[in-house]
């Protein structure tokens, strides 16, 4: 997935823990966070360390991939076609 925003990002992580069928405590179990540092980086993005979202990321198995915008390896939005 493709995000631009800090609240796009935070929205993508919380659909993943959500499809995963984990609450925010588990989540926060997994590498040793509370409940409340998760629900705060589901929240209000935007103020959370690189730390917490690294390690929200390794407790659901997931990576970050930084690209140059435009690169082969991006999908396509449906916003950009044409209805």
């Amino acid at each position: 997935m493709i995000v631009h925003s800090a609240n796009e990002m935070a929205e993508s992580i919380k659909d993943s823990r959500k499809r995963q069928k984990l609450s925010q405590a588990e989540v926060g179990d997994r590498v040793g966070m509370k409940q409340a540092t998760v629900s705060a980086f589901e929240n209000k993005p935007a103020s959370t360390k690189l730390e917490t979202l690294f390690k929200i990321l390794a407790a659901l198995d997931l990576e970050l991939q930084v690209v140059p915008r435009g690169s082969a390896n991006q999908a396509k939005s449906g916003w950009d076609q044409e209805w």
